[in-house]
């Protein structure tokens, strides 16, 4: 998994109308917050998204954009969006190594999917990176507020 303080990879990922998602091109402008889901099915990563759709308002105040990382292709991402209404950009991983990139693999004999939230500063340095192979632990909400407050910290210098 990426550590704090380590620059982020160029992420280069697919949205769910085709177009190419890059992470650099937010560089700059935004801080951004990828959840990687285990899966569109997973109910856990499901209650993970409604929580960060709840707290939409409180990331938008800090500047951090949201997308949301699904290993399935675009299409099925798209279906999951349209029906779940989510209202963050839906990010396909099926096509690129984006998941292994940032240290989320498959565990347990391959067939695990991890799950977990990167934060990365308009500067293109993360700042929380949290992963885990059981959903339930994928999302590190205390962690993730306390790096969204150091956000606020690095902008005032």
């Amino acid at each position: 998994m990426l550590t704090s303080g380590s620059p982020a990879p160029d992420l280069v990922l697919e949205d769910t109308t085709g177009q190419p998602w890059r992470l650099s091109h937010h560089r700059g402008v935004h801080n951004v917050l990828l959840y990687f889901m285990r899966s569109t099915s997973c109910p856990i990563c499901n209650r993970h998204v409604r929580d960060l759709i709840a707290r939409r308002d409180e990331f938008d105040a800090d500047n951090v954009h949201i997308a949301i990382v699904v290993p399935e292709d675009r299409d099925a991402g798209q279906a999951w969006k349209t029906r779940r209404g989510i209202p963050f950009p839906v990010l396909s991983g099926a096509a690129t190594p984006s998941y292994e990139t940032v240290g989320l693999a498959r565990k347990i004999f391959g067939s695990m999917q991890q799950s977990g939230t990167l934060l990365v500063d308009r500067d293109g340095i993360v700042r929380h990176a949290h992963g885990a192979t059981l959903p339930l632990n994928s999302y590190d909400k205390k962690g993730l507020a306390t790096a969204v407050e150091s956000l606020r910290s690095h902008t005032l210098r």
